[in-house]
Parts: C-alpha cells; sequence; structure tokens
C-alpha cells in the first residue's frame, strides 16, 4: 500500500452541530402519494356503480389511466431543477425516484390502454380492432393521444438501462425530451374522454392547476432561470490547465458569483458556446470552494463533450445551470468524515477536502500513479489543516489498497463512527459500499452522488 500521510492536528474547527434525522425524502413521499389518494378519491366520487365484467374492466381501465396522468405530471415536475427539492433530495435521489416512477407510469399507460379497450369491447359486443379503430379515429383527442402514448413507450425503451448503455448521455438526453411532448399529446384526452372529468368543473380546474404548475416549474427553471444567469453572470473560460493523462482543469470567471450560492461538492450544467459543445449541457462538478470570481471544474476524457474541453479557448462563453446536488457539508453528523475518491471522482471531495470541518481523512484511488488528479493540492490542503491523505493505486499492485472491510478498517481507525462521502466509478462506489457496511458504517452515514442518471 502507497500512503501519504500527515500527522493530524488540532487546528480544524470542531464542535459543528449535529444535524437531525433528515425527513424531507419522507415528506415529498408522503405528498406524493397524497396525491394519488386524491387521485382515487376523484374516481370513487364519480363512480355510482360498478356491474359486470366490462364496468369492472373499464373501472380498472379508469383507475390506471388517472394514476398515469398524474403520474406524468409527478415525473416531470421530479425533474424539474427546483432548487428546494434538489438541495434537500440531491440530484441523483430525484433521478431514481424519476426512473422508477417512469417503469411504473409506462405500466399504467400500457394496463389502462388494454383494459379500456378490453372494456369498450365487451360493452359495444364489438372485436378488438374495429373497437380500437373507433376509440382512435372517432373520440376526441384520441389521435393525439395515440401519438403520445407511443412516444411515451418509445421514450421508455430508450431509458431502459441496456439501451442508455449503448448511446451517448447526449443523445440520451435529447431523446429524453420527447417525454414533454407525449405528455403534451396525451392531456387533451384525459380531460374529453374521461368519465372522471366530463361535467365535473372543479376536478376539471384541479388537473389544469396540476399540470400548469409543473409546465411553469420547467418553464421558470430549465429555462428562464438558465438564461437570466448567463445574461447577469457572464461567465467566461479564462484557462484551461491539464492535471493527469486525459484530464483538465477549466478555469472560469464571472460576475457577483457569490450571487449563485454555490457550495462546495455541487455540480453545474456546463453549456459552452463552442463549436460543437453549445448544444449541450454536461454536468461536472467544482473543484475547488467556488471564489467570489472564479469556478472551477476538473474533468476526465470520458467522451466526445468531456474530450473537447481540453481545446477550449479563453475567452469561450458559458452558461451554467445550477448549482445542483446535495452532497455537501450539510449531510455531515459526525465529529470523523472520510472522503473516498476513484478516478476523477475527486473533484467534488477535493472542494470538501479544504472545506469539511472535523477531522478529515481521505483516501483517494487510482489506476496508475500519474492518474491522480490534482495531487499537489492534496497534499498542501493535507499538510495547512493536519489531515490525512492516502493513495492507492492498481498498478503496480503492490500499492493497492482492496476495498474491503478489514483493509479500510485498518487504514482508517474507528472507521464504523465517520461520515463517509463517496464519489467514484459505479462499480467502485459499489464495492465501497459494501467494505463500509461490513465495517459498521451505518447506511446514513454513507453519502453518494452519481451522474448515471
Amino acid at each position: 500500500m502507497s500512503t501519504l500521510s500527515h500527522p493530524r492536528r488540532d487546528a480544524v474547527r470542531r464542535g459543528a452541530p449535529r444535524r437531525p434525522p433528515h425527513l424531507a425524502p419522507l415528506l415529498v413521499l408522503g405528498a406524493v402519494w397524497a396525491g394519488a389518494a386524491g387521485v382515487l378519491a376523484l374516481w370513487w366520487t364519480g363512480t355510482a356503480s360498478v356491474v359486470g365484467p366490462a364496468d369492472w374492466l373499464t373501472g380498472a381501465g379508469r383507475i390506471t389511466g388517472l394514476l398515469a396522468g398524474y403520474a406524468c405530471a409527478v415525473l416531470v415536475a421530479l425533474m424539474a431543477r427546483v432548487p428546494l427539492l434538489d438541495h434537500t433530495l440531491g440530484t441523483d435521489r430525484l433521478a431514481r425516484w424519476h426512473a422508477h416512477g417512469g417503469r411504473y407510469t409506462l405500466s399504467l399507460a400500457l394496463v389502462h390502454t388494454l383494459l379500456i379497450i378490453w372494456g369498450y369491447t365487451l360493452t359495444s359486443h364489438s372485436g378488438v380492432v374495429d373497437e380500437t379503430t373507433t376509440l382512435v379515429l372517432d373520440f376526441p383527442d384520441m389521435l393525439k393521444a395515440t401519438a403520445g402514448f407511443l412516444l411515451l413507450v418509445a421514450t421508455g425503451i430508450v431509458s431502459a438501462r441496456a439501451a442508455r448503455r449503448r448511446m451517448s448521455y447526449e443523445t440520451w438526453h435529447y431523446l429524453h425530451f420527447a417525454t414533454y411532448l407525449a405528455v403534451f399529446l396525451t392531456f387533451g384526452h384525459q380531460l374529453s374522454n374521461g368519465a372522471d372529468f366530463v361535467g365535473r368543473r372543479p376536478a376539471q380546474l384541479a388537473w389544469y392547476a396540476l399540470y400548469g404548475a409543473v409546465a411553469a416549474l420547467i418553464l421558470w427553471y430549465r429555462f428562464v432561470v438558465p438564461v437570466r444567469r448567463a445574461l447577469r453572470h457572464r461567465l467566461r473560460v479564462a484557462d484551461v490547465r491539464p492535471e493527469a493523462p486525459g484530464v483538465v482543469s477549466v478555469h472560469l470567471t464571472g460576475e457577483r458569483l457569490t450571487e449563485l450560492g454555490a457550495r462546495p461538492g455541487q455540480f453545474f450544467r456546463w453549456r459552452f458556446l463552442a463549436p460543437g459543445l453549445r448544444w449541450t449541457a454536461s454536468p461536472y462538478s467544482l473543484s475547488a470552494p467556488p471564489l467570489p470570481h472564479e469556478l472551477r471544474i476538473t474533468v476526465k476524457a470520458a467522451g466526445g463533450h468531456s474530450a473537447a474541453l481540453a481545446r477550449l479557448r479563453p475567452g469561450t462563453r458559458v452558461w451554467a445551470e445550477g448549482p445542483y446536488g446535495a452532497f455537501t457539508a450539510k449531510r455531515r453528523s459526525p465529529e470523523k468524515v472520510l472522503l473516498l475518491a476513484g478516478g476523477v471522482g475527486i473533484t467534488p471531495l477535493r472542494a470538501l477536502f479544504e472545506t469539511l470541518p472535523g477531522e478529515v481523512t481521505l483516501l483517494y484511488r487510482a489506476r496508475r500513479p500519474e492518474d491522480l488528479a490534482l495531487r499537489g493540492e492534496l497534499d498542501a490542503i493535507a499538510a495547512a489543516r493536519g489531515a490525512v491523505v492516502h493513495y492507492s493505486v492498481s498498478e503496480p499492485a503492490a500499492y493497492s489498497t482492496p476495498l474491503t472491510a478489514r483493509a479500510l478498517s485498518r487504514l482508517v481507525p474507528d472507521l464504523a463512527a465517520h461520515e463517509v462521502y463517496l464519489c467514484g466509478p459505479p462499480g467502485m462506489t459499489e464495492a465501497a459500499r459494501r467494505a463500509l457496511r461490513g465495517a459498521g458504517v451505518p447506511r446514513r452515514h454513507i453519502h453518494h452522488e452519481s451522474f448515471e442518471f
């Protein structure tokens, strides 16, 4: 094991207040389920009786349709980049909820379609093909709804993990915009054909209010706010500096950057107004604490977009959406903290290493010694605050620290009493989670934020 250690000193501020248990996820989930209960109440109050197979099938189709419509609004709201949700729940948790909810929503929409066709077929005593043709061509707004449904299915297919692995982040991101069009196309048929809405003005107004509020959030936070901030802060590339093979730091300058409210550990979605880059906004973490007139990101070439950043010229205009993420000091509770980084995952942890109060240990893993980006800065920070840095590389193998409970416990005394911030490749982070749990670190004290959306 290759280890660079520095003796601890008591110069670091101690006694930071402990945070209470985080109730935000429970509150948000409670609000979502309360809304779902309200949707079911809408069906209950609008249904006099259910008699016979046709009524049962049609009633089940109405319920799944209502829930699918409600879930579409919730899914879009989760990814509207609302700061209150993002900074309390974390971007990766919102993305996971969005992904899981998307699968349920698509399933509800599929079941709704099949049950309605089946129920209407029994009611009219016609064939499935004839009834489907009648529904699509003769019912109000159903042609648009059919197109929206097919778009929703296509979006679900390209969002599946197996499909995402075969396309770039940028391609997946733009294809995902079809969700907005799908929701827009399917909205009309809910009010014009839904038995729970026809002739029920309060229900219609509530549905308009739900979708109108979500549309306002999307318009404001994903379009208006980024444009306003671009015009106000006037971010530009100041310099691009190599840090390790395939890794560069991009230094950016701007005006009134403290108004952004960025904190160490957070990230922005960066849009560089250069040829080939201006149509993509990719997420990169701050790799240094934000300054009033300067921000910095450190990026590894892992695709066309990230590789192109090494060729950016000083003066290039930049739009920054954010800050996003809850991977900050607010998650800290115990006095002792372990920062565990893999590869370019060092970027948010480098900023936290400089600013987190208490007793901080950093373990930085990379493939080769030359891949340890920002090593000089990390050593200087460790020396200044009396912290410990451990470096581990895979090549040569003699200097590698295995990600096991025993190895980590031997490297970090009293590991179970530490808060852990974890950032790195998916395989490494999953192995680290298992090792940390095996070493007795409580699940609530292991913090990880991923861009694997």
